[in-house]
């Protein structure tokens, strides 16, 4: 039976299945025109679930329902800045889905249910609790990929999403029963001790790698990466915005539960394994994503070489690891949002502003929008100052520290050559013509276009006092 104190720790998901479900009764007795309102409650939402997770934050790692939820300062930091992505995702999509008629309530709805997904996931203390996060995010990822029904492409996306994301939901399913058979429970805490004195242990490392693919597929690392660039094109750009931001914090959540929860007795078998996905990751994404033309393709390939760095934090296996990979997390997640925050201030009804060659004279149209995608491209590129450097930096030093200079070596070379693609975007913006009836009405939303501003010069501001954050993330893995 729960007590009440299992219901305290879990006060902020049952909040948000609450707030939830008022929404949804809400939008149902709203007239078109008030949906502003509920707009401006959803973000007050989210800002109290904030709140409420950073206030209710307890000094010692808890659990509850007999183990299967774990609340630590782990869980604490990658929640909070999910739904802080969930908030900029919020103000940055309200002018693009008014102009293409999509401003409905199950947009914030369903979206609200996906981050309470990333809240149980980051949080599992059992692999039935990992799945049960997992998929709810992905259901409620699959609708909102097809939010736009009148778009082939965005039905086209979530089909293939739906697919693919089913497949590798088995793959991993089909592992931790392989796990389970192994070592006989399903607690992560238990399994932790059980792996080094396994019966099975040939099973218990088939299962091992069947998990590691649903890890790579969830966190979009090459060869499982197939679903990202067509998503990343084919949804419309709020939800991908989504995918690329708070889906990847849930994926670095979900891989640490799983592999340091877990498998930590068996990291000398995974670690190389991630290694090699690391490095297809950093070789497919940066060298495919220089043949793009469109953008949030490009983006969907750059993301995949990012996940190939956050997996070098991940295959150091200790706490200057961990905390490394979840600051490239975060890093990744503000800098997502930064990106496509600049395309949705510019895209109006009937213009998307995805294609690279939109960008084109940027700065002679609109000097700050350009200057703050700049800022996002070099953030990406991990050119310093900025957030992006250090945390490319971290990573990098975690590899080593692994003694696993190759992998430094290998990711340096990678980051050279994808400052090529990033410093395309800055070229066009600055150097070249615009083409005519392109960009010619900037009118971004002002609450989006000073949010925006925030989110991209806490680029610049973490790239010089980095220091707090770091030592945040690395209080969550030490004792």
């Amino acid at each position: 039976m729960p007590t009440f104190n299992d219901i305290l720790v879990l006060l902020p998901e049952f909040y948000l299945v609450a707030a939830a479900c008022l929404l949804l009764l809400l939008d149902a007795f709203m007239k078109p025109e008030q949906r502003g309102v509920l707009h401006w409650i959803s973000i007050a939402v989210l800002l109290v679930a904030i709140y409420l997770v950073i206030a209710g934050q307890p000094p010692e790692t808890v659990t509850a329902f007999g183990g299967m939820f774990v609340r630590d300062r782990a869980a604490e930091i990658l929640k909070v800045f999910s739904l802080l992505s969930v908030v900029l995702v919020f103000i940055y999509s309200r002018p693009y889905l008014v102009d293409r008629k999509l401003f409905q309530g199950e947009f914030y709805t369903v979206m609200i249910f996906a981050v309470i997904g990333v809240m149980l996931l980051v949080s599992a203390g059992n692999l039935v609790m990992i799945y049960l996060g997992l998929e709810l995010l992905t259901l409620s990822s699959y609708g909102l990929v097809a939010l736009n029904r009148d778009s082939p492409l965005s039905s086209e996306a979530a089909m293939k999403y739906f697919v693919l994301g089913a497949l590798s939901s088995g793959m991993l399913l089909y592992g931790m029963s392989m796990v389970y058979g192994a070592a006989g429970t399903l607690d992560l805490a238990a399994l932790h001790g059980a792996t080094a004195h396994a019966g099975m242990p040939h099973l218990m490392l088939f299962g091992l790698i069947f998990m590691l693919v649903g890890i790579a597929f969830k966190l979009g690392a090459a060869p499982f990466h197939m679903w990202i660039p067509d998503v990343y094109q084919g949804a419309s750009t709020p939800v991908t915005t989504f995918i690329a931001s708070a889906s990847k914090l849930a994926a670095f959540g979900m891989a640490y539960r799983l592999l340091e929860g877990g498998m930590a007795d068996l990291a000398h078998y995974w670690q190389p394994m991630l290694a090699v996905i690391a490095v297809l990751s950093m070789a497919i994404g940066n060298l495919v994503a220089i043949v793009q033309t469109n953008l949030k393709r490009m983006l969907a390939y750059s993301t995949i070489s990012h996940m190939g760095y956050l997996i070098i934090g991940l295959v150091n296996a200790g706490p200057e690891g961990y905390s490394a990979a979840m600051f490239y997390a975060i890093s990744y997640a503000l800098m997502a949002t930064a990106a496509f925050g600049v395309i949705l201030a510019l895209a109006r009804a009937g213009f998307e502003c995805e294609e690279i060659d939109d960008f084109k004279g940027l700065n002679q149209r609109s000097p700050w929008m350009a200057f703050l995608m700049m800022l996002a491209m070099f953030s990406l590129a991990g050119v310093p100052p900025l957030y992006g450097f250090f945390a490319k930096y971290l990573v990098l030093q975690a590899a080593i520290d692994a003694h696993m200079l190759w992998l430094a070596i290998v990711g340096v070379v990678f980051a050279i050559i994808g400052l090529y693609y990033y410093l395309r975007v800055v070229k066009m913006m600055y150097f070249d013509k615009a083409e005519e009836g392109v960009l010619t009405k900037l009118q971004p939303d002002a609450t989006l276009r000073v949010v925006l501003s925030l989110n991209a010069l806490v680029l610049v501001a973490l790239g010089i006092y980095w220091g707090p954050l770091l030592g945040w993330c690395k209080q969550a893995f030490v004792g």
